[in-house]
């Protein structure tokens, strides 16, 4: 009878871990709505909605929202990020550069997640990962304020693995991979293409850091990015996405990109 009650007790057990495991070792899928505001902005009115979209965007089974406000207010705002942060029900991740009033924003907002790129004001969009190295001790200082503040921190890294160390170093919880250089060569070589970021990501988990990823990644490059590093813990996707919505409707698209994510 003994026998059959711890059987039982176990069995148990394992329905309630079974889900938390699942969920630790999913990848999620983030996505960058900075899209739809640039959108909004071009009419100055309120249309799309950029709070309905996000939120539109988690029904529709997004795991995150991520917003990049940066300071010419070119498409998210910094009224947008305090519009969203009460409402949103998925993981809130706030990237940016680490001037003043982006610090400022983000200890008050105190979202899940930020984000350290090293884009100047007037930068189209990301364009290289952070030289941690040089920027140890800049680096180190702000994220311990954000460590403080109970934000989980990520640096937005290339696949250097001298980069990688030196965050880990400068006190980030996790990384970022740049991976605009894996989407541009992988029309012409997959494998070769892919190599340099399993090196990194074998880098990273060795380092005891999470490990996130971001920058042209799509429908066509997605899949084989996670098959080849399934211990990714987040993919952050906008510009890609949104184009796809235009085809495929926003529910389908979001569900097309997590299907990538299996």
């Amino acid at each position: 009878m003994l026998f059959f009650s711890q059987n039982a007790a176990n069995i148990s057990l394992l329905f309630v871990l079974l889900p938390q495991t699942i969920n630790q070792i999913m990848t999620r899928l983030s996505v960058n709505i900075n899209k739809v505001a640039t959108l909004r902005n071009a009419r100055g009115g309120d249309a799309p909605n950029v709070v309905k979209v996000a939120l539109d965007c988690e029904n529709f089974g997004a795991d995150g929202i991520t917003v990049h406000p940066r300071p010419d207010e070119r498409h998210i705002r910094r009224s947008d990020v305090y519009d969203l942060r009460p409402l949103l029900r998925t993981e809130f991740n706030i990237e940016g550069y680490p001037a003043p009033d982006f610090i400022d924003l983000v200890l008050k907002v105190k979202p899940h997640q930020v984000t350290l790129v090293p884009d100047s004001p007037t930068q189209l969009t990301s364009n290289a990962g952070w030289d941690t190295k040089t920027n140890l001790d800049f680096l180190s200082e702000v994220l311990d304020e954000f460590n403080n503040a109970g934000i989980r921190t990520s640096v937005f890294v290339s696949t250097d693995a001298e980069m990688i160390e030196y965050a880990a170093k400068a006190g980030a919880d996790r990384v970022e991979l740049y991976t605009e250089p894996y989407a541009t060569a992988y029309p012409k070589g997959k494998e070769a293409a892919i190599a340099p970021f399993v090196e990194a990501a074998k880098v990273v988990r060795s380092l005891g850091l999470g490990l996130n990823a971001g920058h042209d990644l799509s429908l066509v490059n997605l899949n084989y990015f996670y098959q080849n590093i399934p211990w990714l813990d987040e993919v952050s996707i906008g510009h890609a996405l949104i184009c796809d919505a235009l085809y495929l409707g926003l529910e389908r698209t979001i569900q097309e990109y997590k299907n990538c994510l299996r």
